[in-house]
């Protein structure tokens, strides 16, 4: 998918968490020898459009079953991810429509940039473990990130957007997604929404903030309702917390485990895991926090998951990008089977991974990295002659873009896996790290 070869200078950027050079001051064990203070947005009492918007992300009469809101989904005890254990939630009417993807975090959300399709960004968001390799004696080379698929000779990527495809560039267009879809909310058209929201308790907040002639703009009151929804996420701090261990130990405010600084050096080894190539975990150049996500699009051929209802129909292919849901770009086929990268942050408390949900535990997630192209039988299904069904979930003349060049994805049927088991477990325990609602004591002892 993409292309991009970066050499970095042993004296720039250094990665805190890193194992550090030998000139770089002494530390405890586990604590970050160079910490950062990180810019977080203060908590402000909110605006009245966001007050507006937290009582519509919370009204399920907006919904055709009276029973479904967007916290339903987006669940504010379950990091606004899924509060089920399934692979998708159950919409429409009368709560029994299954949805055809997982349901993503509403969190971390604020900094996201529109969809696009242009040139890789190459700048803070690059990750590379620098002392490591240093101490290795290895140049200092990112590993590119690519898939097989030969048209794509220039670094040119699907990033930004909102939903697994992209498909919104705003908080407001999302919010407007859900509650449309007859799997989800299904509130059955504009007109019918409009109606609601003129009977709703809330419905003379709508009158303080843009007059009495808002009733009357059928599609103006939708419209505002939206942008209330997205101004809540952006106002309400328990949408971007940044709360984790791994805040506060970049911020030298508490010591990581052994198990979490093996874990550590692991995400960000471009040679070992690689997490980082795609989840970021150093912070902005300007003092912001890690997003763990690059914002783009990777083919990564995750096993086809049957428990979904659309899946039955072995004629149906979830392409990400290229369709069902979105369509403007199904032309596109260089893209077919990519989904964005989400953020890691707090998803060791998820129960469903990946876009189809087809993962129930973070252990399954790193065996599929680990044995997906070593040991292929150990994640995908076997066809009735004995052969493994590789790249299950993707149409075959779509394979060519699957990700094989970035490792752990650079080995081949039998060689040794990237990770041990060890290896598997130090990087689950980093990434429980990323958990919200870490409380730190006064440089706290790894534990």
């Amino acid at each position: 998918m993409l292309h991009r070869t970066i050499v970095w200078s042993l004296g720039a950027g250094l990665l805190a968490g890193a194992v550090f050079a030998a000139d770089q001051p002494k530390s405890l064990p586990g604590e970050n020898p160079t910490p950062i203070h990180l810019i977080r947005r203060p908590a402000l009492p909110l605006s009245a459009m966001a007050k507006l918007g937290r009582d519509i992300f919370f009204d399920a009469s907006l919904s055709s079953s009276g029973k479904i809101s967007c916290a339903s989904c987006h669940s504010p005890d379950h990091a606004y991810g899924p509060p089920n254990d399934g692979p998708v939630m159950l919409g429409g009417p009368d709560l029994t429509q299954p949805g055809i993807r997982a349901v993503p975090s509403l969190t971390y959300l604020e900094r996201q940039p529109d969809f696009s399709i242009g040139p890789e960004k190459e700048d803070e968001n690059e990750n590379i473990n620098l002392a490591q390799q240093a101490e290795a004696g290895k140049s200092t080379v990112r590993v590119e990130k690519s898939a097989s698929q030969t048209a794509q000779s220039e670094n040119i990527v699907p990033q930004g957007g909102l939903f697994w495809d992209g498909r919104a560039d705003t908080l407001q267009m999302q919010a407007a997604g859900p509650l449309l879809d007859r799997r989800e909310m299904d509130g059955g058209s504009i007109e019918i929404i409009a109606e609601k929201l003129r009977h709703a308790t809330y419905a003379g907040k709508f009158a303080v903030l843009f007059g009495e002639n808002i009733y009357k703009n059928t599609n103006l009151l939708v419209a505002e309702a939206t942008f209330a929804v997205g101004r809540y996420q952006i106002e309400e701090p328990s949408f971007h917390r940044y709360t984790s261990k791994y805040d506060y130990w970049l911020e030298g405010k508490v010591r990581l485990s052994e198990s979490e600084m093996r874990g550590l050096r692991l995400f960000n080894d471009p040679e070992k895991a690689n997490c980082a190539g795609c989840h970021t975990s150093k912070p902005s150049r300007d003092g912001y926090p890690p997003l763990f996500t690059d914002f783009q699009y990777e083919a990564l051929g995750a096993p086809r998951n049957h428990a979904i209802e659309d899946n039955k129909n072995p004629q149906h292919f979830d392409l990400g990008v290229c369709g069902p849901i979105r369509t403007d770009i199904a032309d596109q086929t260089q893209f077919c089977g990519m989904f964005k990268t989400p953020t890691l942050r707090n998803t060791a408390i998820r129960r469903a991974f990946f876009h189809n949900g087809v993962f129930r535990t973070l252990q399954e997630v790193m065996d599929f990295y680990n044995f997906r192209d070593t040991n292929p039988e150990k994640v995908y299904p076997r066809a009735a002659d004995g052969t493994v069904q590789k790249y299950d979930d993707i149409p075959l003349h779509y394979h060519a873009n699957v990700d094989v060049s970035d490792p752990p994805f650079n080995r081949h049927l039998g060689d040794a896996p990237a990770m041990t088991a060890q290896d598997e477990a130090d990087i689950i325990e980093f990434l429980k790290t990323l958990n919200d609602g870490y409380e730190p004591a006064t440089l706290a002892s790894p534990n």
